[in-house]
């Protein structure tokens, strides 16, 4: 079944709210490229709009009631949110999810090495990245380090027009015949993705010191930053494109930026959670860390943080049931929000037509996840689906059912098999991304809106 291109119902007003949220949306994935810094943005942007810290309350003993504007920072990196409806919480609540870590390659914690009068930093790629990809493009350095004092030192280098950029080398086509018959997977190997930081060597009175590229770095730190090499222990330091999110395609229907797998769905969740009128249901939207390397560890959905926020809020508003959180969650409904392969022509060979995602037809849904049979997937209830699609009819947003890939080829996970568990009624949308995983990935303009949109009639309506 065919879907209708979204730019053919726009009026003139659709395309300058698709215009606006777009630029807004290009401005989030330039200024924000790690979890932490999208972390620090949400909250800055919730706490604008009257949103106060679960802690003051939890801290403070202070009552819960309808109308509040709840938000959890964990440990930086992920954020919860929460307004309190006039029901019961007990009877559930909507939620929107969506993850905010993307591929990348992490500094590693003894990174600084000199060889050949070139300075390097070692790192380890996170998540599924082709390390082809990675090489002679700009680059920058994002992440925080923080001294045994406790001192926090925000690091960002390449994004500034005066900044310099990092990056690694390649070999040239001259001398590459043997590399270029490697597969794509070994053309180049994890341990070379090294980033080249300089060559300049500290001029110094001995000229038998040894490794001075590496200690010019160390003290252009040490002047910047005051870090020494051992801070490199306590780092997160990430490895991403230098560069701003751009229009894309001569007729500006589409973006063109780093991370928006899954930043567009993050971003859209955000931005329609914070825009939804006042409901009767409590609503909530949870951004994580940690997706594209299986939700673990205490910043991913795996975490109970988010299980221990509600139970949090349940006490506070009288629910002194030790399952009230779990009672909550059971009776809540989700869109798990992550990035769809979009069906690019050039690639059909490993696409199924009748169940891919299109750009400009708007939400992309999709019931499984999973590995070839399905394996580690959620798999939504018809009769779920059923509703959701009653719901986005009224109000007439575009969306579409799809798949990751053909069947024995494709497949993909999400963190909506983590809510399920909980026996939350969960299912996979969000927007369809060409070049997913590539240092720049692409997105259509009306795919972002139609998500908007779509977000808020759920919060509304389911």
């Amino acid at each position: 079944m065919e879907r209708e291109n979204a730019w053919k119902k726009y009026s003139e007003e659709d395309i300058n709210i698709l215009n606006d949220i777009c630029e807004d949306y290009k401005d989030f994935l330039s200024n924000n490229k790690t979890e932490r810094e999208c972390t620090e943005e949400i909250i800055r942007r919730v706490e604008r709009r009257g949103f106060r810290n679960l802690e003051d309350f939890v801290d403070n003993n202070i009552e819960i009631h309808p109308g509040d504007k709840i938000y959890v920072n964990n440990m930086n990196k992920s954020v919860a949110l929460f307004v309190i409806g006039t029901e019961p919480i007990t009877n559930g609540m909507n939620i929107l999810g969506a993850h905010i870590d993307s591929p990348r390659l992490d500094i590693k914690a003894n990174p600084l090495y000199e060889d050949t009068d070139f300075a390097y930093l070692d790192t380890h790629y996170y998540g599924g990245i082709k390390k082809y990809q990675w090489v002679t493009l700009p680059l920058a350095l994002h992440g925080v380090v923080v001294k045994k004092d406790g001192t926090k030192i925000n690091i960002k280098i390449g994004e500034d027009k005066n900044d310099p950029v990092v990056g690694i080398t390649d070999l040239l086509p001259h001398l590459g015949q043997e590399q270029m018959k490697k597969e794509a997977s070994k053309v180049v190997e994890g341990e070379n993705l090294d980033v080249l930081i300089g060559s300049r060597p500290l001029v110094l009175e001995d000229e038998e010191e040894k490794d001075l590229v590496k200690k010019n770095i160390l003290s252009l730190l040490k002047d910047k930053y005051d870090i020494e090499e051992e801070d490199f222990y306590s780092a997160e330091i990430e490895v991403v494109p230098a560069g701003r999110a751009r229009d894309f395609g001569l007729d500006r229907s589409m973006v063109m930026a780093y991370g928006q797998d899954d930043k567009v769905c993050a971003y859209t969740s955000l931005i329609s959670f914070l825009d939804t009128p006042e409901t009767s249901k409590t609503i909530s939207c949870i951004l994580v860390d940690k997706e594209e390397i299986g939700s673990v560890g205490a910043t991913g959905m795996c975490s109970h943080f988010y299980e221990n926020a509600i139970a949090d809020i349940c006490l506070l508003m009288g629910e002194i049931a030790p399952n009230a959180a779990r009672r909550v969650l059971s009776h809540s409904r989700m869109l798990s929000s992550d990035v769809n392969a979009a069906y690019d022509p050039l690639y059909a060979d490993v696409m199924e037509k009748r169940n891919a995602s299109y750009f400009g037809r708007g939400m992309a849904f999709c019931k499984f996840t999973g590995a070839r049979g399905k394996s580690g997937s959620n798999d939504a209830n018809a009769e779920y689906i059923a509703d959701i699609r009653r719901i986005l009819d009224e109000n007439n947003i575009c969306y579409q059912i799809s798949e990751l890939g053909k069947v024995d080829i494709g497949g993909g996970g999400t963190i909506a098999y983590i809510l399920a568990n909980y026996n939350v009624e969960v299912i996979d949308c969000g927007v369809g991304v060409l070049s997913m995983h590539a240092p720049w990935e692409v997105t259509s303009k009306a795919d972002i809106y139609e998500a908007y949109k779509g977000y808020i009639v759920f919060l509304e309506n389911a």
